[in-house]
């Protein structure tokens, strides 16, 4: 929409400056040629009226007269004259002319030919002056189009990205964003629709979880314990039609049991399910920290080569999950050096695993995903199916894109250049850590001060009561590191151990 925007305005732009700017210049440059013309024409007929006078006299034209036309008045170009008498004598006054000329003539009365001949180098140069004023001008328009068709191409597409935006949160089950006025009516309509229908599906949806929820729940307790009754009386009875309508009822009753153990799996997983833009730098460092010391003990190197700008939306605890997955499956299966790197495309992105290793095996390869396949090596075959599920609930693929040696490929949707998360998913308030020590200290100052205040009326406190440098009674000290994290802007942050230098690399690739 934002390209659409600009060639259109820029075409409108260009449309206009072609129909003004190429009349403007013609017409300009014709004025020019046409008022040296008539001020050439001025000087020639006022040769001629003093011409004619001085024949009428019956004298010579005179010599000033003659070098007033050649040299014309001020701002007029020097040209060249010549007379020719009925009699065939001629007179002439400047210099001849070379190159591009501009050349008036007349006859008087009795038939007495003049010409007067100038340079017309001149007129062109002020006509090409012209011309390139006009060129500017067009110019600036030229840019001073672009400058408002971007500018009114960023007021409609960034509103359009946030709508977007919100309608991938919607469609993953997030609460409504929130939302600024974009400014245009249309848009705002939209955006105001899609928050009351985000409230509806969030209010229905809520109630099927919950019924869900709750339903699951009271069913639980009664079927385990009908399971119970059921296998007393089939463990006590000696009657062999009773054991096998016992066990037939057993069996009806664990299908119950499963359809209510999938309802509350359903539940759970519409809770989780959520998306956000994710900043793939940060998984990262979460698992070469927690992979750090296997690698290092298995005498193996795990390097990530993530750009820092690379952001996809997906679950954070689910993508985590997921790569960590791939992460020990590497290192139980693979060999050499194991690489993540990541990429975007086309608004897609595509982490890749690879490793040193021997690949996976050819009966293993179109299964690889499938529940309860693995290659042993103490593996449940479990992981990589979790995996599938959990890159599919965030709208993405996990592949196998090569067999030997391994790489298995994760793509997701990435975060669109123009999101701003600090106006789809604002942030919450930043707590000052100085803020919070100085708030300690005034209130412990202001306790201090009340129990000095209560005690000294009554009683008098030792000298020696405190040793040099020791907190009063009731004081609390304020200089002491806190510990644990704190929160700022939503996130935890704490002091992160550095893993051992052999285990990975920085993200450019470079040993650590």
């Amino acid at each position: 929409m934002r390209r659409r925007i600009l060639m259109a305005t820029l075409s409108a732009v260009v449309v206009a400056v072609i129909l003004l700017g190429v009349p403007l210049s013609v017409v300009g440059v014709r004025y020019v040629m046409d008022s040296d013309q008539q001020r050439l024409s001025d000087r020639l007929d006022r040769f001629m009226a003093a011409f004619t006078s001085a024949e009428g006299r019956g004298e010579p034209v005179s010599d000033v007269a003659i070098i007033s036309v050649v040299q014309g008045r001020a701002g007029d170009t020097a040209g060249y004259l010549t007379v020719n008498m009925p009699d065939g004598s001629h007179i002439g006054g400047g210099t001849p002319i070379t190159g591009p000329t501009m050349t008036v003539g007349g006859t008087t009365e009795s038939g007495t030919s003049v010409t007067l001949t100038v340079s017309s180098v001149a007129t062109w140069v002020r006509g090409a002056q012209l011309v390139t004023l006009v060129t500017a001008v067009a110019v600036v328009a030229v840019g001073a189009g672009v400058t408002i068709a971007v500018w009114q191409a960023n007021r409609l597409s960034a509103p359009l990205m946030y709508l977007a935006a919100s309608a991938e949160q919607l469609g993953s089950g997030q609460v409504r964003p929130r939302l600024e006025p974009s400014g245009v009516e249309e848009i705002d309509l939209v955006a105001d629709e899609l928050a009351r229908t985000s409230d509806r599906l969030a209010g229905r949806l809520a109630a099927e979880r919950q019924f869900a929820s709750d339903a699951s729940h009271q069913l639980r307790t009664p079927l385990t314990a009908l399971s119970m009754r059921l296998e007393e009386i089939q463990f006590m009875s000696d009657n062999p039609d009773v054991q096998e309508e016992a066990r037939i009822s057993l069996e009806q009753v664990e299908r119950l049991v499963g359809v209510v153990a999938d309802l509350r799996a359903t539940s759970r997983r519409l809770d989780a399910g959520t998306t956000e833009p994710v900043t793939m730098t940060d998984i990262a460092a979460q698992q070469a920290e927690e992979w750090a010391t296997a690698y290092a003990e298995a005498g193996r190197e795990l390097v990530f080569d993530i750009p820092e700008s690379l952001r996809v939306l997906a679950t954070p605890g689910a993508l985590a999950q997921v790569v960590a997955t791939l992460i020990e499956n590497s290192l139980k299966h693979g060999g050499g050096t194991t690489t993540l790197t990541g990429s975007e495309s086309g608004g897609s992105v595509t982490l890749e695993l690879r490793d040193q290793g021997d690949g996976v095996p050819d009966e293993l390869a179109t299964r690889i995903f499938e529940r309860g396949v693995t290659s042993g090596n103490g593996g449940t075959g479990l992981g990589l199916a979790l995996a599938r599920d959990l890159v599919a609930t965030d709208g993405g693929r996990i592949v196998l894109k090569q067999q030997v040696p391994a790489v298995f490929a994760i793509h997701l949707a990435g975060v669109p250049k123009g999101f701003d998360p600090g106006v789809v998913l604002p942030p919450g308030s930043v707590v000052s850590p100085r803020r919070r020590r100085r708030a300690r200290k005034q209130a412990a100052s202001e306790v201090a001060r009340k129990i000095a205040t209560a005690a000294l009326p009554t009683v008098a406190a030792p000298e020696d009561a405190t040793s040099p440098g020791s907190a009063p009674t009731g004081a609390v000290p304020t200089d002491a590191p806190s510990t644990g994290a704190v929160a700022t802007g939503g996130v935890a942050t704490g002091v992160v151990p550095t893993a051992p230098p052999s285990a990975f690399t920085h993200w450019d690739g470079g040993p650590a």
